[in-house]
């Protein structure tokens, strides 16, 4: 693999990090409000965007669909006016493929607008299998015509679509979200079973609702959109990122500091929380924010399982597992939401770390993965001494996790490929350095 000098950073570790940083609105609500704007009739105004690159790469997507896209008066507002939707040149449309997965996210609204739509080949993580072929069998269910192309796929609907009966097989977030954006223009009433129901979802529905839609949802996982003729734009404040805030407390565990994440908030982050706390992990949660600390003394090893939402995100896995590595005892890691997300560990093994893969279903109940050879549980033996080292990020999440695991780290570590933490991090190395994390660009720029 081939990495630039400026996608590289130099970590010091053994410093705690300590003081304030701020989350904006989720990475996993923000670019899908964005793709909303679309459907309607009128000017939408985005508050709590954050500067992330998901965010520039679906601006750029508006812009060449003819959405005219600009700041507003407060910092980290958006203003997305869909007035003079246009079909958007093929070539600059392929140029972002590769780069975010969200195109794909496109199709519903760009059928409704413009009867036609064209999708690039799809980015993101590699974290395991997250097939885009469940997302045309849905769009043909309601009615789209779908033609593979070998620069991507091009899709027609010759009428308007319909809506339609649909059950996932898996609470898909990307799968619910294809339906929402899908269905709330489409004729008649569509009824959506095993759907995901993260915070991000429904501040995506309340975006939906604000816009026109008729949506509801049962508490057996039932959504039901009433399609409607037409909607109008909307003003919407996103909810604040949890996955990010997640990261930060693992963060201030993992190095022993102290760092109140202005913007997190308690209602989304309850199963983490209580999840930190088990381990040891000490947080107080005010009006403004949570601070999260370590309180001294040694943490505890736990049995830990991933799920979709009410239970443990699987984005919030890696970045503790890298504070699981100083508790003490066997703690047990059953991931259940993507098969090949544990990968991480060989690095974090490579610093001193004792993780030891496993394919079968530890610690909790089988899952889909249990006999398909997947090494995707995980036994994490601590506590360790963690030394610095050269590492390659994988994934978004898993970079976030060397980043840690570099700063928890006695001596230097080269980081290759932070861009990738661009994803989803809002100015994350400036963050680092206003916690007072001893980091530095390989020309000496950012070194506390």
């Amino acid at each position: 693999m081939t990495v630039s000098t400026d996608d590289v950073l130099l970590v010091h570790g053994g410093t705690p990090l300590e003081g304030e940083i701020r989350v904006r609105g989720a990475k996993n609500l923000v670019p899908k409000a964005m793709v909303a704007a679309l459907l309607g009739s009128g000017p939408s105004r985005l508050r709590n965007v954050p500067d992330i690159r998901d965010v520039r790469v679906v601006r750029g997507l508006l812009q060449l669909h003819g959405v005219t896209v600009r700041p507003g008066d407060e910092s980290g507002e958006l203003i997305l006016d869909p007035s003079h939707v246009e079909s958007a040149n093929v070539a600059d449309i392929d140029a972002h493929a590769g780069s975010s997965r969200i195109p794909i996210l496109f199709c519903g609204p760009l059928l409704h607008r413009l009867g036609h739509a064209f999708i690039p080949g799809l980015g993101g993580c590699d974290i395991g299998g997250r097939p885009v072929d469940f997302h045309f069998d849905v769009l043909r269910q309601f009615g789209a015509t779908i033609e593979k192309r070998a620069d991507g796929q091009y899709l027609e609907a010759p009428q308007r679509l319909r809506g339609t009966k649909i059950r996932l097989p898996y609470p898909s977030v990307g799968s619910t979200e294809q339906v929402l954006l899908t269905a709330v223009l489409a004729e008649g009433v569509t009824e959506l079973s095993n759907a995901a129901v993260e915070p991000e979802i429904e501040d995506l529905i309340c975006v939906l609702q604000k816009m026109g839609a008729i949506i509801s949802m049962d508490t057996d996982r039932t959504i039901r959109i009433t399609g409607v003729d037409k909607l109008d734009g909307y003003t919407h404040r996103a909810l604040p990122d949890r996955l990010e805030a997640a990261s930060w407390a693992s963060a201030a565990l993992a190095t022993e500091g102290n760092i109140f994440v202005r913007g997190a908030q308690q209602r989304s982050m309850m199963t983490f929380l209580n999840t930190f706390r088990r381990v040891g992990g000490a947080f107080e949660i005010g009006d403004e924010g949570i601070r999260f600390w370590h309180p001294g003394g040694s943490l505890n090893a736990i049995a830990l399982e991933t799920d979709v939402h009410p239970g443990f995100q699987t984005d919030w896995q890696q970045p503790l597992v890298v504070a699981l590595t100083q508790a003490s005892g066997l703690s047990i890691v059953h991931e259940t939401v993507y098969e090949s997300r544990l990968g991480f560990t060989s690095a974090l093994n490579q610093m001193g770390a004792h993780i030891q893969l496993y394919r079968e279903c530890l610690g909790g109940s089988a899952c889909r993965f249990g006999q398909r050879n997947f090494l995707h549980s995980a036994v994490v033996s601590g506590p360790t001494r963690l030394q610095g080292s050269d590492l390659v990020i994988p994934d978004l999440r898993g970079g976030f996790s060397y980043l840690i695991a570099a700063l928890a780290a006695q001596g230097t570590s080269r980081v290759h490929g932070i861009d990738l933490i661009n994803r989803g991090y809002e100015n994350f190395m400036e963050k680092l350095v206003e916690l007072g994390a001893k980091v530095e660009l390989p020309n000496g720029a950012l070194r506390n």
